[in-house]
């Protein structure tokens, strides 16, 4: 829907509805969204003849007040700063979309819209094991107030050529000084195919996960983003 709408595209927020999505799902959608786009979203369904659904932030932007702004479009709402829940009839949709896009472009800062990850540690390669993913595996499951552990490898070395899968997503085989050799995925970050075919080390931020392929199990780093040495 943000693709194929030049409009939503170069939007600052995100507010989609579509009457038969499943109420239980909107407030994932949204995340998902704010993954892929990294800005204020809002999901929406119809439940008993309304649209409802989740609306969740990036850091720094407070949602729950740039709601309050368009109360006067809403049948009720709740929530805090990074995550709310509303209510509208379904005729007040396309109002309070552009409402919405108002304010967020009015409020938010430049600083809100750059993508960040939460680090929990640097963690070099030769760390990782088939026991340490055990271990790590037994603080699940891992959801919103459990978050799969983020790690960052510092100077890290390409092994062979990368690849571009389905030209968006990124496959590669890293190590570091020490470290045996690691099979890593990035989805949607093929941007980086042609930095990582200079040569340059890199650092590393990623999460541990296991590849089930054929029948065979081998750890795995999924890429949350790659920083080039200066």
């Amino acid at each position: 829907m943000i693709e194929t709408d030049d409009w939503l595209k170069s939007a600052k927020s995100t507010v989609l509805f579509k009457n038969d999505w499943n109420k239980g799902v909107v407030g994932i959608v949204a995340s998902r969204c704010i993954e892929q786009y990294y800005r204020p979203t809002i999901i929406l369904t119809e439940s008993n003849e309304k649209a409802a659904g989740s609306a969740r932030s990036v850091p720094g932007f407070d949602v729950y007040e740039a709601i309050e702004a368009c109360s006067d479009l809403l049948e009720q709402y709740g929530g805090h700063m990074y995550a709310a829940g509303l209510t509208l009839k379904v005729e007040n949709v396309p109002a309070f979309q552009r409402r919405f896009e108002e304010v967020v472009s009015r409020k938010i800062q430049e600083e809100h819209l750059s993508p960040l990850v939460d680090v929990d540690m640097k963690l070099p390669l030769s760390a990782i094991s088939d026991k340490f993913y055990g271990i790590i595996s037994q603080m699940g499951p891992f959801g919103p107030e459990n978050m799969t552990p983020v790690f960052v490898a510092e100077q890290v070395q390409l092994y062979g050529t990368p690849r571009i899968l389905k030209e968006k997503h990124l496959k590669m085989d890293v190590r570091q000084s020490g470290s045996q050799i690691f099979s890593c995925i990035g989805f949607g970050m093929a941007h980086f195919y042609e930095k990582l075919l200079t040569g340059r080390p890199f650092d590393l931020c990623y999460q541990v996960e296991i590849n089930e392929f054929q029948g065979k199990r081998t750890l795995q780093l999924q890429i949350k983003d790659i920083k080039f040495s200066k």
